[in-house]
């Protein structure tokens, strides 16, 4: 067997392993490295042995190296010998990269001073420290920040005590994205909307996800309450711009609630629940709008998530009740339809009529789920009513949030055939101001309807903002005249001449005209004069239970029955 020396098996070993090593003089000149430190160098030997170790060190950190290596050479014990410490070195090309190096330290038998060092390159380390760095502070759908990481730079903003505002956006209509397309094509619309937004902002600002489809953004640079509204106004009508999506054209608004700092929060709790505060009014009035914060809607805000929080209860417990108000034909005085109103049962204060929770629920997402409820009960209310034959018509009120939904003429062709129920039987009510926020998705929305064979009521015209070509634009059934004109219709001309010119232009349309309110037969009569054709109001019955509507209904049939009789002996 062949003998190996001690020098040849060390030169071996440092051949094949990973570590580089490098060993330097007194002077600093290198005097010794292995393969694997040429190979993460980028040196051969021959270019490397004999220059000064110095070649591998950053600029920067060359003064404290030399200083260094002088203290221990003159004899000062080395602060970090053998301890393996963090930093950076040099390439053969100048390129400058992380390594963790251990560096040890002694003299020879003629007393010469020597410097080892062991070298590991922890550039992967590094990469894969950072990825972890950025999936903790990133939102892994859209590449915004995170909530922990927005609002830690939030409050790190907010102790330079600098100006500013924040805007807390939710999106209108995502739900029933989600619902009908599904959460791949609801998760695409997310990463759309921060693409979005970071164009709109600009990488100057900071953009978050805090979860769901709610997003933040600071405005550093606000200085006040109208500039802080012009910008979220900006975002919000950028917004109305549909989203283009794997051949989907996706209509996604934006409501938004802003704070300004330091006044609304001066730290970052405070300022985000301001402008939460501020979002839901936002929503609360209609949605696809931004509001500034005011101290009033702290309060408003918290009666409405409580009254929220309740009606979910009341929902589950099969507290709701939807009574019916008769619809008469005024000239033959015979019912004709009922209008399905809400009504809750409340477990302690009794029959609540909707003014007092209504205002609370239009605009969140449990309107859209009672509204369907309504629709399914209503359905229900016309297949008993009409029993075989089809001849009274059940009217329902929209939420926004059902009229903006892009499944409704699913969920109303799901409840009609539930019930088997003609479309006809049914009639869908949306106010004025329902079908201006978004003229174009409005006519979508209602020519889908009346492609089901679904009747459309234009209700409450004339107390809003709706132009008279609307009438003409949408594809309407009904046209309904709001209480405030009939009250004084015999006594105030305006009044009368209102009337009189709804009447007549619904005729000339083809649709049917209901003049709400009427509580006198004196008005009847009047209304009948002017060629109204329905009316509903007290004085033919206030709204009533589904089992009292149905026997109403009965006792109207039976009324006409005798009439035709006695008019034919």
């Amino acid at each position: 067997m062949t003998a190996v020396s001690p020098a040849t098996v060390t030169e071996r070993f440092t051949e094949v392993m990973n570590l580089a090593l490098i060993v330097a003089d007194a002077a600093g000149f290198i005097r010794f490295v292995n393969p694997a430190f040429c190979e993460m160098f980028c040196y051969s030997q021959a270019d490397i042995l004999g220059k000064p170790v110095t070649l591998i060190v950053p600029e920067r950190l060359r003064g404290a190296h030399i200083a260094g290596m002088a203290n221990v050479s003159a004899g000062a014990k080395p602060g970090l010998s053998g301890r393996a410490v963090e930093v950076s070195a040099l390439r053969a090309g100048g390129a400058e990269f992380p390594i963790e190096i251990a560096v040890s330290t002694w003299k020879d038998e003629g007393g010469n001073f020597w410097a080892g060092a062991t070298i590991r390159d922890i550039s992967e380390r590094r990469e894969r420290d950072a990825r972890l760095m950025r999936l903790a502070s990133q939102d892994t759908l859209t590449g915004l920040q995170n909530r922990h990481e927005f609002v830690s730079r939030l409050e790190d903003w907010l102790q330079t005590g600098q100006r500013g505002a924040l805007a807390l956006m939710d999106l209108d209509g995502f739900k029933e994205i989600n619902d009908i397309h599904g959460h791949l094509i609801g998760d695409s619309v997310l990463q759309a909307v921060g693409v979005r937004l970071s164009y709109l902002l600009g990488d100057s600002l900071a953009i978050g996800r805090l979860g769901g489809d709610e997003f933040t953004c600071l405005l550093k640079d606000t200085k006040d309450a109208r500039e802080a509204q012009a910008r979220a106004n900006s975002i919000v009508a950028a917004f109305r711009k549909p989203f283009s999506l794997g051949g989907l054209e996706l209509n996604v608004g934006a409501s938004i609630g802003i704070a300004l700092a330091p006044e609304h929060g001066t730290d970052a709790e405070m300022l985000i629940a301001s402008a939460d505060f501020a979002l839901s009014r936002a929503k609360a009035v209609g949605g696809r709008r931004a509001l500034v914060f005011h101290e009033a809607m702290r309060h408003e805000t918290q009666a409405r998530r409580d009254m929220l929080d309740e009606l979910r209860l009341a929902l589950r417990n099969g507290e709701l009740e939807l009574y019916f108000q008769p619809q008469v034909d005024l000239v033959h005085q015979s019912v004709v339809g009922f209008e399905a109103l809400i009504r809750w049962n409340h477990p302690s204060k009794g029959l609540l009529l909707p003014g007092h929770f209504l205002p609370a629920l239009e605009q969140s997402s449990l309107a859209t789920e009672i509204g369907w409820w309504t629709i399914d009960q209503a359905c229900r209310m016309a297949a008993k009513v009409n029993g075989e034959g089809a001849r009274y018509r059940i009217a329902v009120n929209l939420f926004t949030q059902q009229f903006r939904a892009s499944n409704l003429s699913d969920r109303v062709k799901a409840a009609l055939n539930a019930h088997h129920l003609r479309p006809d039987c049914l009639e869908l009510e949306v106010t004025e101001q329902v079908t201006l926020n978004d003229d174009e998705a409005s006519m979508q929305t209602l020519m889908a309807i009346r492609d089901i064979g679904v009747g459309v009521a234009f209700d409450d015209f004339g107390t809003g903002y709706a132009s008279l070509s609307s009438l003409q634009r949408f594809p309407l059934t009904t046209l309904k005249i709001d209480r405030g004109f009939i009250r004084d219709i015999q006594t105030r001309k305006s009044d009368t001449a209102i009337t009189r010119a709804l009447v007549t232009m619904s005729r000339e349309m083809g649709l049917r005209t209901v003049a709400e309110g009427i509580e006198t037969e004196s008005q009847a009569a009047f209304l009948r004069s002017l060629g109204c054709e329905e009316g509903q109001g007290y004085l033919y019955g206030r709204p009533m239970p589904m089992n009292d509507a149905i026997a109403c209904a009965q006792q109207s049939e039976t009324r006409q029955l005798r009439s035709a009789s006695f008019k034919t002996q």
